[in-house]
């Protein structure tokens, strides 16, 4: 490869819950010049919707250098949403789709986008799911393996609907409705409306099949409350070539 050459990638992509909520996993196939690497996650408590939207987010995350990239998943959800400018749009809005709704599961959809603006190209294409598409069936496969693991980990950016309205119930009484996902220091607690500040974490041995650590945390000085972010995520790839590994 010379300097000058841009990688062309392909991304496959699936995911999903059992029930949903409930326990989930995804499954994603990287592909470059008849190469093929398979990744695969399991959560303790999640979405469908997240997991596809994870999927997507994992695959990018691990490209090495700034590539032409196709992904592939059978989610008219995570498609329509890029293709048709809606989560941009989101976006524009600071995350409010209403006055006083945020769109679900923004922090992916904010991440993802970062990870879009980062690459060369990145087109999605809308695959039939369990309709004999070999990479697809396979990260059907790798999700449900993942789903039913011993390794399964918290989605820690996701929140139950009864915990959703409780904080913006509470962010909403001072005055502070945009502001219902801690995210940055400075944000209000949920709980004490303190202030957090920002903390490094006690440096631990990471596991073999650990899939990510924390940079970094957000912690309320008044009540000790602790907020790990997903912007404060470092996703461990293995180094096993120059591109995606």
């Amino acid at each position: 490869m010379n300097c000058e050459e841009i990688p062309e990638v392909d991304i496959f992509s699936d995911g999903g819950a059992e029930p949903n909520p409930g326990k989930g996993g995804f499954g994603v196939i990287l592909s470059y010049k008849g190469r093929k690497k398979e990744l695969s996650q399991g959560y303790l408590l999640t979405t469908n919707n997240r997991m596809e939207l994870m999927g997507v987010i994992y695959g990018l995350k691990s490209l090495k250098k700034k590539s032409v990239v196709k992904v592939y998943t059978d989610s008219r959800y995570v498609v329509d949403s890029i293709t048709k400018g809606w989560a941009e749009k989101w976006k524009s809005k600071n995350w409010f789709r209403k006055q006083n709704s945020k769109a679900i599961n923004y922090d992916l959809w904010d991440i993802l986008l970062k990870l879009i603006s980062e690459q060369q190209e990145v087109k999605f294409n809308w695959v039939k799911g369990h309709a004999g598409h070999n990479e697809n069936e396979r990260c059907d496969e790798l999700a449900n393996l993942a789903i039913n693991g011993e390794n399964s980990i918290e989605d820690l950016g996701y929140e139950p609907k009864d915990e959703l309205t409780k904080s913006q119930e509470i962010t909403n009484r001072h005055d502070n409705s945009k502001k219902v996902i801690i995210k940055n220091e400075g944000d209000l607690c949920r709980k004490c409306s303190g202030k957090v500040i920002k903390k490094q974490p006690i440096k631990k041995v990471i596991k073999p099949n650990q899939a990510y650590y924390y940079e970094y945390y957000l912690l309320c000085p008044n009540c000790k409350t602790m907020y790990f972010i997903d912007e404060a995520k470092i996703f461990i790839v293995k180094q096993e070539n120059n591109l995606f590994d």
